[in-house]
């Protein structure tokens, strides 16, 4: 089964956003999909940086970068293999410990697997659930220590997840060959 149309374009592993070809419009079945204006990746690129100089705070210009990511794994590398010194400290620390304190309020889909004690003796079937299934590194944290900021629990998915994304672009790793761990055993907070 051939990813096409929506469903392509909604799969973050294969969408290009406007830098499909007229060709692949046609054959993917996107034509009418996408406004009628093929866009070069160059340009996408330079729009999102665009975009980022008018943001101002650094958790701002993270959940613009995550919301990137979610949609657009081509994109989202591209713009951050071209501007990995300067985005680094956006997408991974110091800003990543403050998204983790607020990670409860910017989750909008699954970014990793969440392993609780009520999960012990079914990791293979939690394992199961994830969509992919050619895994070649496991990011796990406990939320424990994140950052110098103490035990954020299942919070600390955002760690996970960012370090994730810094072995992509900087190790070259597939996206989908990564997956994220929390390991969520409570916290050492009153």
């Amino acid at each position: 089964h051939v990813v096409s149309g929506v469903d392509l374009l909604r799969n973050p592993k294969y969408n290009k956003g406007m830098a499909f070809t007229e060709e692949e419009r046609d054959r993917l079945h996107m034509r009418g999909l996408l406004p009628p204006v093929v866009m070069p990746m160059e340009l996408q690129i330079e729009r999102v940086l665009e975009n980022l100089r008018n943001i101002d705070s650094a958790l701002d210009k993270y959940t613009h970068l995550m919301a990137l990511q979610e949609r657009n794994y081509c994109l989202f590398y591209s713009v951050l293999e071209k501007r990995i010194e300067e985005l680094m400290q956006i997408v991974y620390t110091p800003t990543v410990g403050l998204a983790c304190q607020k990670y409860g309020l910017m989750f909008r889909r699954p970014r990793g697997l969440y392993v609780s004690m009520q999960d012990r003796g079914r990791i293979y079937s939690l394992m199961k659930n994830w969509p992919e299934t050619r895994i070649k590194i496991i990011v796990v944290t406990d939320g424990e220590r994140i950052l110098g900021l103490g035990d954020l629990g299942i919070q600390g998915m955002g760690v996970a997840v960012s370090k994730a994304t810094m072995y992509t672009a900087c190790g070259g790793i597939t996206p989908h060959e990564i997956l994220p761990v929390t390991i969520d055993v409570g916290t050492d907070n009153e």
